[in-house]
Order: C-alpha cells, then sequence, then structure tokens
C-alpha cells in the first residue's frame, strides 16, 4: 500500500530514557519515518545524548528529567525537573509542531509527554519490556495508544487495552538485515560458537560462573567451544585465565562494535534478558541460556523470558541458582542431540517480529491521516492485537 510518507512530509518527536533499551527502538524508528520522508527529532537526557548509534539526521534535544526514588526528601526535586523539562518541551512542540509524540519509556519521556498533551497534540507510548514500566504506566490514561513489545504485558490496565497494540520490538538494520539467514552450520565435529554477554554494563556473575560452566560439558562438546565474552574491564584478565586453565579458545573485550555479526556467528547466546536483547535474539533467530537481571524494576527481564521459554527458543535460569553445574545442565538440554540447538534457533525465530519499525510508524502515521488509511492500518495490525481486546478501527483515533 502507499505510506502515508509519500505523500505528505509530517513532523514526529520521540522521547526516550538515557539507557539503550529505551533508545535503540528509537532510533530504529526514527531510521523508518526517516525513510518515509518525515522530519523526526529526540527528546531525551544528558545520558540518552552519550548512547551511540543515534541516526546522523536525528536532532537531539536535551531536557532535565526528574527522577522519583524511594526517599521522599527528593521527590520536590525530581517534581522541579519534570516541570522544566515540560515546559523545554512544549517550546520545541510549538516551533516543530509534531503530528505526534512517541514515548519509549524512562524519565525524559514524562515531562515531554505531559508537554505534549497539555497542547493537545497526538501521543503514543511504546513498552519494550513485557511489563509495563512506570513512566509509561503514569502516562497509559493519557495517550492515545499504547505499543507493546510482547502480546502478554504485566501491569497493563483492563481499561487501556482497548488502544493497545502489539507491534513488537524494533531491532537496529544490521541485526535485522540477518533475519533471512540461515542459522550457522553445526556439523557434528565443527566449532560450537558462544556467545556471552551481560548488556551494556556487562555482569560479574557471567564471569564468575560461564568459564566453570562451559569446563563441565562431555569432553567431545568441551572441545568443540569457540567463546566470545563481553566482560567488566576489572574482570576481564581474570576470566581470560579461567579460561586458560580449562583449554576453552575465548576471545574476551569489554566491548565489541561489531556484534550484530557477531551474533549471526553464535550458535548459542548466553546473557541477560533486557528487552533490546531478545528482539536482537528473536529477530536473528539464536537460542540462549538466559540469566534475568535480578533488581530489574517489576523483575520485567524474568517476563521478557516469557514468550522465548514457552516456545522452546530459551532456557531460563534465575540468578540465585545460576551455577555452574546448572549452566551445563541447561546446556545440555538444548544440545543434546545434533538437531537440538538448530531446533530451539527455529523456535526463537518465530518469536521475531521483524515489522515493528514498520508497523509501528504505520500506527504513529494514522495520526492525521485520512480515514481509509487508518483503517487498513489498525485492521491488519489487529491479528496481532486482537489478544488483548483490540478492535478493528478503533484505538488510535
Amino acid at each position: 500500500m502507499t505510506r502515508a510518507g509519500a505523500r505528505a512530509t509530517r513532523h514526529f518527536v520521540l522521547a526516550a530514557g538515557g539507557t539503550g533499551g529505551h533508545l535503540l527502538p528509537a532510533f530504529a524508528l526514527a531510521a523508518e519515518l526517516d525513510r518515509r520522508g518525515h522530519h523526526v527529532a529526540l527528546i531525551t537526557d544528558a545520558r540518552g545524548e552519550a548512547i551511540p548509534g543515534k541516526p546522523d539526521f536525528l536532532s537531539a534535544h536535551v531536557i532535565p528529567a526528574g527522577r522519583f526514588g524511594k526517599n521522599p526528601l527528593g521527590w520536590f526535586k525530581g517534581l522541579r525537573a519534570v516541570l522544566a523539562g515540560r515546559a523545554m518541551s512544549k517550546r520545541l512542540f510549538k516551533s516543530f509542531s509534531p503530528t505526534a509524540v512517541v514515548g519509549f519509556g524512562g524519565y525524559p519521556s514524562l515531562p515531554a509527554l505531559l508537554g505534549a498533551t497539555s497542547l493537545n497534540i497526538p501521543t503514543v507510548i511504546h513498552e519494550q519490556n513485557a511489563v509495563l514500566g512506570r513512566v509509561n504506566r503514569l502516562l497509559a490514561g493519557r495517550v492515545r495508544a499504547i505499543a507493546t513489545a510482547y502480546e502478554e504485558v504485566d501491569r497493563l490496565g483492563l481499561a487501556h487495552q482497548v488502544k493497545t497494540y502489539c507491534v513488537g520490538n524494533p531491532v537496529r538494520a544490521e541485526v535485522l538485515a540477518l533475519r533471512e539467514d540461515d542459522y550457522p552450520a553445526l556439523p557434528e565435529d565443527g566449532l560450537l560458537r558462544v556467545l556471552v554477554t551481560g548488556g551494556s554494563q556487562g555482569a560479574r556473575v557471567l564471569s564468575e560462573v560461564v568459564p566453570d560452566g562451559l569446563a563441565m560439558l562431555p569432553t567431545a562438546l568441551r572441545l568443540r567451544l569457540q567463546v566470545t565474552q563481553q566482560c567488566r574491564p576489572e574482570d576481564l584478565e581474570a576470566v581470560r585465565a579461567r579460561y586458560a586453565s580449562h583449554d576453552i579458545p575465548a576471545e574476551l573485550a569489554t566491548y565489541f562494535e561489531d556484534m550484530a555479526s557477531r551474533l549471526a556467528d553464535a550458535h548459542l547466546f548466553i546473557g541477560r534478558a533486557g528487552a533490546s536483547t531478545i528482539a536482537e535474539l528473536t529477530t536473528v533467530g539464536r537460542p540462549a541460556i538466559l540469566v534475568p537481571l535480578p533488581i530489574a524494576t517489576d523483575d520485567h527481564q524474568a517476563a521478557n523470558t516469557r514468550e522465548m521459554v514457552q516456545a522452546g527458543g530459551a532456557r531460563m535460569i534465575r540468578q540465585d541458582r545460576f551455577t555452574a553445574k546448572e549452566l551445563a545442565k541447561q546446556i545440555m538440554a538444548l544440545a543434546d542431540d545434533p538437531k537440538g540447538l538448530a531446533n530451539a534457533a527455529h523456535a526463537a525465530w518465530n518469536c521475531g517480529r521483524p515489522d515493528a519499525a514498520e508497523e509501528l510508524a504505520d500506527l504513529i502515521e494514522s495520526f492525521g491521516g485520512d480515514e481509509l488509511m487508518d483503517v487498513i492500518r489498525v485492521g491488519a495490525n489487529n491479528a496481532r492485537g486482537a489478544s488483548q481486546g483490540v478492535v478493528a478501527g478503533q484505538g488510535a483515533v
């Protein structure tokens, strides 16, 4: 169908908190909107401005973003920052005249969307996790539409389901390009490539457990291992020594710029269960051992694993049970026959939603579009949204 962007250029503002989990899908949506001929701006905080991956065309506007922790003494300071950020956002909107403002969660999205709603600008929030985040819960009653990465989202009220659309979680173009590539061949005597990451800051528990867990695998399997692992700088040498003591070849670094190509080569992933990690694993189709971050708000990383685990594409181990013995056991459960990992990879691939950026762009383009195009878009999306009570022709109107 003809996209609205081919007929008329519009302006959109994206607001996202200062973490990769919030900003990476915002960057992917920005690229899709730019491809359609629209102008896009970003509202974020100082941390978000420093996150790598921002498209060159995307102008970033840094605003105050108040935080509301457990200590009530800091709430006044947080509220003052929110009000200042709201005022700055309103000034931007009056000059930029956006068709819609899209929030991706995190503290900067709160003042931005409050400013948009006060000016009657249509608003959408996108939830990357399987639990509606704190800021998105505050905004859910105010926005025109809620886009989700999963069909099942905890903390999402029944009253909001009529305007909820499951679109998936947009991923980077270099990862999306791998969608149709085959799972790497894995002959019985070939290398088994394992990719280990712990999120943007690494994870000490992975450095402590994974080398010993891989060493406990049967000799025939252990001798085939080739490991790539992200480590914290302070853990790097200790992990290198541990792998060397087990005679397991391992490439270690604090950061890999070519993570997409390493994911493409991997037969098995071991790591955290952040929203972007799950989205990329399911887009490419890679089996995983997932260890949710235990301090994640509302235990959302554990919830993120549900769909992939139920499909057979991953195993989830709580951190308090994440031992070398348990890791070896779960790897063997995935790799107990030559086709085990390949079958798990296919199950993971079936959970992917590669059209997430396009579907989210369709949704926000529906604001200000003609009625016929809105019906087509909502009707097409309703196949996924039906389980959440989305009715064709309703929601983002």
